[in-house]
């Protein structure tokens, strides 16, 4: 089919229908305003959804957007098809569609085995374009459904379902995979999606987006990879935020606002306040590599960013997302990433995947740390004391080795689920699960720091059964984890690995119980040990891996080692919340295991502005009855020690990130001339950064202390013994103003964007 247009088409414009259709070819196609029909269900709008229920069971409750609204210029149902210089504009919904049907429908019913299309290799898919549609520029997804409606499935037939893209060569999952290879895709204004693409191998090479909502989010499962082993990968492409394209300004039009850049009126996808965004984690693993992001620039009231996470996220993060040579050009440091925060778009941020948000920066392009890993600020399952915050993208900067566990809990499904850090047990992380509260087990997905201690604990009485999966553990790698049960429960706990390829289980080892917590140390192949603290109703476990793991296989190469636990648990138990009999018993003291990686050099950087590493700590030491007090401030590795009770000052050109000036006021002045510490910062030059810290019995009241209202502390406080302070004079308030104080110690590591920048309001 070459040199074909269609135009103004219903439903579809360039269609294969059943699902054998394969070796074809599309070449310089065009196709442009696609809009709803009636005919089939992936050709009808939100509307005709509802109205049209033809062939559905009796009961049928249509979901729009699940069930229909798949309106597409290109629908693909088979990848074994060319498509070479198309373009797909002005479509309904989306551009390019790759759809999976399981069996063959229609008169082609019985023409390949279940499956066959969902693992064929992708044919030629290269130098096409997709601008103006709704949804997507490009979506690999979904499947049809292939059964009549009944009443298990009240859906009528060809209903948009689920469906899962696997390629291999042959189309056997038992063979070697075969990546589905998408180059020179260009997609742009596209409302939602430049593409969504769900995989199995799906990688993506020299591809440009612009002026989309969100560029592209690469998925591969929300529990579990379907193609474990697999990855999705981007490299050598380019994303544009805000294009020189300003759009044209109408009467009714919506959304219409100013740049992040330049403040000029343009056409914006989704509405004003959109967090528009690059690249989007989502699943993993993902690797982005040798690619540039040009003009994403945030606004006060729109968190733009370059490199983001889904949106309202249930479902697992992997801490096997790499990202390596990144290029920002036209992009403040500011705007490089985004965790998000709770407000419009994000909602509340606390689904399970918001929280354990993470990715790999293998050589420093992003963060300016190689080796790092980028997480959400709060989450201490994998931050340590050690790590730098970078309050501008709600983010730390941190180091480690990581994994996750899967924990199926059975009878019941639907607990919140708590689980604690030994070394940070102060800040526990919640978790509700992944999955709806109709299914007959929830699944809670963590990323964790290896080699630590953890506890678990539950809102409700604990469930009967729990299955606890290792995922992404290379072999030797452990956690220790205790899990809360009532008093008098008795348990059977096996280990087995299941491999979800062939569908089939083995049973591996049992568990036996144990009077000594070392023994939980003595673990074989065979036969491993528990032990029951039956005084604080912790249940604990050495979780080790056994085999090897291929680089980016979530299970071992035998199969996904699971430890499994069947509990009797007597009646009428309570809340199995163990946490006050837990702690300080079974606290461990924070050891950094991986130190942090060094910060590159200004030489190193590809652009001018960076981030400024700032460290300010204060505290005391009691030996019997002498006392030591210890207080420094640092500035990229330059330390500022602080010798006499008082505080310290030191002074940053906000500009550069050049240290300017350094003074103590000893506790005679703060308590007997408090107007010379007003007259300094008074004189200090606008636009500068103020790091603050205490040593001593500082004199922490009087008239001195409104002076840190001037450089941005919150009015109302009062000062402890300990404090530490980063402020900014200046004629606004960044965000990464920051006082901490409390009566042992007080401790503040940040990153701040140099040169620091007022962003425009929206």
């Amino acid at each position: 089919v070459k040199d074909v247009v269609g135009y103004d088409a219903l439903g579809h414009c360039f269609f294969t229908e059943d699902g054998p259709e394969e070796r074809n070819t599309f070449d310089h196609c065009l196709g442009l305003l696609v809009k709803p029909s009636t005919l089939l269900p992936s050709d009808r709008d939100s509307r005709m959804c509802k109205l049209i229920t033809e062939g559905a069971y009796p009961g049928y409750i249509p979901k729009p957007r699940q069930d229909c609204s798949a309106v597409s210029t290109f629908w693909i149902a088979n990848p074994h098809n060319n498509l070479i210089n198309c373009a797909a504009a002005g479509s309904e919904e989306t551009g390019f569609w790759f759809v999976l049907h399981h069996v063959p429908t229609g008169p082609s019913a019985g023409m390949y085995s279940p499956g066959y299309s969902e693992h064929m290799p992708m044919g030629k898919f290269s130098n096409n374009r997709a601008h103006s549609n709704y949804r997507a520029g490009m979506i690999i997804d979904n499947g049809v459904k292939t059964t009549p409606a009944s009443a298990k499935d009240k859906r009528p037939i060809l209903t948009l379902i689920s469906g899962r893209y696997s390629p291999h060569k042959d189309a056997d999952p038992l063979k070697p995979r075969e990546p589905a290879i998408i180059e020179h895709f260009i997609a742009y204004k596209n409302q939602d999606h430049g593409a969504w693409l769900r995989g199995g191998d799906v990688w993506l090479d020299n591809c440009q987006f612009a002026d989309n909502g969100i560029g592209l989010t690469l998925a591969s499962g929300g529990t579990f990879p379907h193609d474990d082993g697999s990855k999705q990968e981007i490299k050598n492409s380019l994303f544009v935020g805000e294009s020189g394209n300003l759009g044209t300004e109408t009467m009714d039009n919506e959304i219409w606002g100013p740049g992040g850049l330049d403040h000029r009126g343009r056409t914006l996808p989704i509405g004003p306040d959109f967090p528009i965004r690059g690249i989007q984690f989502y699943d993993g693993p993902i690797n982005v590599q040798n690619c540039t992001f040009r003009k994403f620039a945030a606004l006060d009231g729109r968190h733009t960013s370059a490199l983001a996470f889904r949106l309202n996220n249930a479902w697992q993060s992997c801490p096997n997302n790499n990202v390596t040579d990144i290029h920002f050009e036209d992009v403040p440091i500011t705007s490089r990433v985004f965790f998000g925060e709770p407000g419009p778009w994000f909602n509340d941020l606390d689904m399970d995947g918001d929280k354990t948000s993470v990715f790999h920066d293998v050589d420093g392009s992003v963060s300016e740390y190689p080796g790092s890993y980028l997480i959400k600020e709060d989450n201490w399952l994998i931050k340590h004391r050690d790590c730098i915050d970078v309050p501008d993208w709600r983010g730390s900067i941190c180091s480690g080795h990581f994994a996750q566990i899967y924990i199926q809990a059975y009878k019941p499904a639907n607990l919140k689920m708590k689980i604690i850090k030994n070394d940070y047990y102060n800040h526990p992380l919640y978790l509700e699960g992944a999955l709806s509260k109709s299914t007959h087990y929830q699944q809670y997905q963590p990323v964790v720091t290896l080699r630590k201690g953890y506890t678990i604990h539950w809102d409700k009485t604990a469930p009967e059964e729990l299955a606890i999966w290792l995922i992404n553990f290379n072999k030797n790698d452990w956690i220790q984890v205790g899990f809360c049960y009532p008093r008098g429960t008795t348990f059977s706990i096996l280990s087995d690995i299941h491999n979800r390829l062939l569908k089939k289980t083995y049973k591996t080892g049992t568990f036996y119980r144990t009077s000594q917590m070392e023994k939980l140390e003595h673990r074989y192949p065979s036969k491993g040990y528990y032990y029951w603290d039956e005084d604080t109703g912790l249940l604990f476990l050495k979780l080790k891996a056994q085999n090897e793991k291929e680089k980016f296989a979530f299970c071992s190469v035998k199969g996904c080692e699971r430890i499994r636990i069947k509990a009797v648990i007597p009646k009428m138990s309570g809340i199995s919340d163990c946490e006050a009999m837990a702690y300080p018993k079974y606290m461990e003291t924070p050891i950094v295991e991986v130190p942090m990686p060094k910060k590159l050099s200004s030489a190193q950087l590809k652009t001018k502005d960076h981030l400024l590493e700032v460290k300010i700590e204060t505290y005391k030491k009691q030996y019997f009855h002498l006392r030591d007090d210890f207080a420094y401030i640092e500035v990229d590795g330059v330390r500022f020690f602080l010798t006499d009770e008082g505080i310290q000052l030191v002074v940053i050109d906000g500009y550069n990130g050049k240290v300017v000036d350094r003074v103590t006021f000893k506790n005679s002045i703060l308590q007997g001339i408090p107007a010379q510490i007003e007259n300094y910062v008074n004189n200090i030059r606008d636009h500068s950064i103020v790091l603050v810290t205490s040593k001593g019995r500082f004199i922490s009241r009087g008239p001195w202390t409104k002076v840190l209202e001037k450089l941005g502390a919150e009015e109302s406080f009062r000062l402890k013994e300990k404090m530490a302070f980063v402020g900014f004079k200046g004629s606004f308030r960044p965000v990464w103003v920051k006082l901490v104080n409390n009566e042992d110690s007080a401790k503040i590591y940040q990153a701040l964007p140099i040169p620091v920048v007022k962003k425009m309001k929206l």
